[in-house]
């Protein structure tokens, strides 16, 4: 019997360039050459709306077995959303309470409004003490599971964006923030991870994009790979490419994605 494989992808720098759309050549060979060799299954931290834009279209559920936005807090299988059941995941980290949700969890709910608030309101003031060479709007995002924090703003352009990522490595904007965090919140069930140009994620502890392996566990695969490029401590792939559950494969951009997928099946 041949084995069931999954391979699972991060979306943003492995599957397209930082905030771009996929190469149409490049969505070509996932669909007529790795589609029939395997299941494939896209997990990302930014919601549907982002995954599905960079994935030319809303029709990607449809083109994709398994889409897991939010690390997996919100999924689609076979194009449809699927319910969470929070009894039927093993594999949590914690879970303060248990309780049954059909739907979607979300931050909110599991954190309390009176430490969200204080959370944010840190944020809030930290960044406005430190000076950028530009600052733009929405530092944070409300996402159903987590919190992205830009401290440039998300409304910044194309260029803004890669003038922040070098600016960015040079004076560790994002790892300082991170570690204020850290030291103002130390009991907050938060873990921290940064992901793309120009943000970062803040999340209750477990809901990394391990989160979504357990969506699969019943699915019975013999192998899950996982394609990802920010794969280093602190990077929101880490988690998922260390876990014992998956075979993990990092990458450098797209076109090494490529590469290492026409190495693994013989393309």
């Amino acid at each position: 019997m041949p084995k069931k494989i999954i391979c699972l992808f991060d979306v943003d720098g492995t599957l397209t360039k930082p905030r771009n759309d996929i190469d149409p050549r490049f969505e070509l060979f996932l669909q007529q050459k790795l589609k029939p060799l395997c299941a494939i299954g896209l997990v990302g931290g930014s919601d549907f709306k982002k995954i599905a834009e960079q994935m030319c279209g809303e029709d990607v559920i449809e083109r994709y077995q398994y889409i897991f936005s939010e690390n997996g807090l919100v999924y689609h299988k076979n194009g449809k959303e699927e319910s969470i059941n929070m009894f039927s995941i093993h594999n949590l980290y914690i879970l303060s309470d248990i309780y049954f949700i059909l739907g979607r969890e979300n931050i909110q709910k599991h954190i309390g409004e009176d430490k969200l608030q204080k959370f944010i309101n840190f944020v809030l003031g930290y960044l406005s003490t430190i000076v950028l060479p530009v600052k733009r709007g929405t530092f944070i995002e409300f996402r159903t599971g987590m919190l992205n924090i830009s401290p440039i703003g998300r409304n910044c352009s194309q260029k803004e964006r890669d003038e922040f990522e070098i600016y960015d490595k040079q004076e560790k904007i994002r790892e300082k923030m991170i570690e204020a965090l850290k030291k103002e919140f130390p009991d907050i069930g938060f873990t921290y991870s940064i992901g793309g140009q120009i943000s970062f994620d803040a999340f209750p502890t477990g809901w990394d994009k391990t989160f979504c392996l357990n969506h699969l566990e019943p699915e019975g695969f013999d192998e899950i790979h996982f394609f990802g490029d920010k794969v280093y401590k602190g990077g929101n792939d880490y988690e998922i490419f260390n876990d014992s559950r998956t075979i993990g494969h990092k990458v450098l951009n797209p076109q090494d994605t490529q590469r290492q997928l026409e190495a693994l099946f013989n393309l």
